[in-house]
């Protein structure tokens, strides 16, 4: 006799045959993805004439742009252009609005923004806002120019996506509904569309063989930002019972090692939800205590309190209307460390799973500094100011519906971004908009260290001396896999790399030259690769994109760079030095040589030390010169060794003082040098009473 099979599954089976097959809607754009760079695609196409329609799982529009991240990450606003542009001018537009204000007076509002006020009135943008006003001004983009626009709908990632010849013909939801399309676009912040396609990505962090880059793969050792436990004023044990490995590991601590320095790895950037909270008693909700509430999951926390930590709010920043947008800082924090290595690739349901951990985590520790009796007292207090806000994400409970996703999978595609592009190193082939924000990876994982003691691994922050141009290629799949897809969010780029590329102004930007690329290659019938680059340049600039900027011209002020190439003799600069990563990057001051200086951040309680050597062509003696940017909270006391061919001479200088305006330099004396033998010089800031700078330092042979 014959297995029957059960009736539910028979349902299922006939079901799944007698389904319609739909006709494919056809456009001459498909965008999947509705977030910020999704919308700007849509409205970019249909400015150049051409139909597109928006189909993806967002229920809401903007993404993080509208998902509680309204304090802008802008670096440099003056390479922020065309649509993109047009966005902060449109949220502009809406605070001219009295009814806007609901809760506070224009004139109330603190005007801080990250570098420029919050409300620019001369240049008619603002760049700090409230999630329901952003999402606001993209459905207007989306009425305004008519698109089409699908929500809640999942791609079919098994089998939705027919390519035939390396083309993408069609796209299928699990609903069934059909997309046809000439040209393709993956706005997702996860890449789906384009790893269904077959196009190539890259999950985690490359090591540094991979590219040749400093800050990428892992990072033990490297104490960036306060985000680590090295910020709290005495180690912390990793176990239970502080100092017993055999009493078990604290929660939110993973037991594994964690990885050689510049090893790679396939973990990710923490994700946490960009929370939009208030302090006004007229609309706010008390914290909720979450589904799954576990107190033990905050041991850790309360170990830093009692370490002497008071930053909690420090990333309280204040958005109009008396709210906030409150992100990570600090040690342990609104990142959920260790917790979304696996979403990039992970099923719908598994995603699903992950975002709910996430929020049970972050409700948990809202609520668990709110009423725990073991936070401090004035930390509790000020934490029961807030609450969730009344008139935000109304059919969410309150909650932002959308997960920062930071970093999920990343095309290998024609052309791939490296720190070496953003740091100025080499050039960018083929500009199609520019990044300028700092390289800001945030924690990657939470171990446990030789000591036993508790640390963070993976928080980046590098300068990248002003603005940096972003490759077309870095938009493009390789020819030989597709050739009318293009991705303005998942780009072709390192991890270090993404961790710039990724604010949302530059999704805005790249999404609107990814689709006039598109449109341009339709016209043409060609395939995105072959679009000839300086018709893309010219009708870019045509419409506002900024691809070039020469300025030396920062958020801070204007600043003088002296080319190190226009100066006699042998010059190391501080790019070329030996030195441990805990030298910060700055531009700051007014002058410096090169793309900028270091400092020790005023940490004279860690010896730091950085080696200048040369290479010298011929025996001769060379006067010795060191350049610095002086101010007056420079150390007076700063050791500096000079290694010649005769020995080694240390001496003491005032970095306070400034150097002769005419010759920006000390000289440090004359000394014989030997091609066979060290020339160096070594700067330290042991007994420092103040920042110890570098620089640069010269040797100009003398008679």
């Amino acid at each position: 006799m014959k297995p029957r099979l059960p009736l539910a599954l028979l349902a299922l089976l006939f079901a799944s045959l007698t389904k319609p097959v739909t006709a494919a809607d056809t456009y001459d754009l498909v965008i999947y993805g509705g977030t910020s760079a999704g919308v700007i695609a849509a409205v970019q196409a249909k400015r150049m004439g051409k139909s597109a329609v928006i189909v993806g799982p967002d229920r809401h529009l903007g993404g993080l742009s509208s998902g509680g991240l309204g304090w802008t990450d802008t670096g440099n606003k003056a390479v922020i252009g065309g649509l993109s542009r047009d966005f902060y001018h449109r949220i502009w537009k809406e605070y001219q609005k009295q009814e806007t204000w609901r809760w506070q007076k224009q004139e109330e509002y603190g005007n801080t923004g990250q570098g420029t006020p919050a409300i620019d009135g001369a240049n008619r943008t603002m760049w700090i806002f409230e999630p329901h006003v952003a999402e606001k001004v993209f459905e207007d983009y989306v009425r305004e120019f008519e698109i089409p626009l699908f929500r809640d709908e999942w791609l079919d990632r098994e089998h939705g996506v027919r390519v035939e010849n390396g083309r993408i013909q069609e796209i299928a939801m699990l609903s069934g509904k059909r997309f046809a399309g000439r040209m393709f676009i993956d706005a997702t912040y996860e890449g789906d569309l384009m790893a269904s396609a077959g196009v190539s990505y890259q999950v985690g962090r490359e090591g540094k063989e991979v590219y040749g880059e400093e800050w990428n793969g892992v990072q033990v050792g490297i104490l960036h930002h306060r985000h680590h436990f090295g910020a709290v004023e005495k180690p912390i044990s990793a176990y239970k019972t502080p100092g017993d490995p055999t009493s078990g590991v604290l929660a939110r601590i993973s037991p594994e090692p964690p990885g050689e320095r510049h090893a790679g790895d396939k973990r990710i950037q923490a994700y946490c939800f960009r929370m939009c909270l208030t302090d006004d008693p007229k609309n706010r909700i008390p914290f909720p205590k979450p589904d799954g509430y576990n107190p033990a999951h905050y041991e850790l926390l309360v170990r830093v309190f009692e370490a002497g930590w008071r930053e909690t709010f420090e990333k309280f920043d204040p958005i109009p209307n008396h709210k906030t947008d409150t992100n990570n800082h600090g040690p342990f924090s609104t990142d959920n460390i260790g917790f979304n290595h696996d979403y990039p690739e992970a099923s719908y349901e598994r995603r699903r799973e992950i975002i709910r951990e996430h929020e049970t985590y972050q409700k948990g520790w809202l609520w668990f500094i709110a009423n725990d009796p073991r936070v401090p007292p004035d930390v509790q207090q000020e934490m029961n100011r807030w609450g969730l806000p009344k008139d935000e994400f109304t059919d969410n409970a309150n909650w932002s519906h959308q997960l920062y996703i930071r970093e999920a999978r990343r095309m290998t595609g024609s052309f791939v971004m490296t720190e070496h592009e953003l740091l100025k190193k080499r050039p960018t082939p083929d500009s199609v908009g520019m990044g300028s924000y700092t390289i800001d990876s945030h924690n990657v994982q939470r171990y446990i260290t030789p000591e036993g003691t508790v640390q963070n691994e993976g928080d980046i922050g590098v300068h990248t001396r002003g603005p940096y141009e972003i490759a077309y290629g870095s938009l493009i799949p390789r020819k030989n896999e597709s050739t009318n897809l293009l991705v303005p969010v998942c780009v072709s780029s390192s991890h270090i790399a993404f961790g710039s590329i990724r604010m949302e102004p530059v999704f805005m930007i790249l999404a609107q030259s990814a689709a006039t690329a598109a449109v341009m290659a339709i016209d043409a019938n060609l395939p995105v690769q072959d679009v000839p680059y300086p018709a893309l340049r010219a009708k870019l600039e045509a419409e506002g994109q900024i691809l070039h900027h020469t300025s030396t011209t920062t958020e801070a002020g204007a600043s003088r760079a002296i080319d190190p190439k226009t100066l006699p003799g042998i010059v190391v600069d501080d790019e070329d030095a030996e030195l441990p990563s805990a030298w910060k990057p700055s531009r700051a001051a007014s002058s410096f040589v090169g793309q900028g200086y270091r400092h020790d951040g005023k940490n004279n309680a860690t010896t730091l030390s950085a080696r200048f050597q040369a290479t010298l062509p011929k025996p001769a003696h060379y006067e010795v010169r060191l350049f610095w940017p002086p101010n007056a909270n420079r150390a007076s006391k700063v050791p500096v060794t000079i290694e010649h061919a005769s020995g080694k001479k240390t001496q003491l200088i005032d970095q306070r003082t400034s150097p002769d305006p005419k010759r920006p330099f000390l000289v440090l004396g004359k000394f014989p040098f030997a091609p066979d033998q060290p020339a160096a010089v070594i700067i330290s800031n042991e007994g420092a009473d103040g920042y110890v700078v570098i620089d640069a330092v010269q040797w100009v042979e003398v008679p």
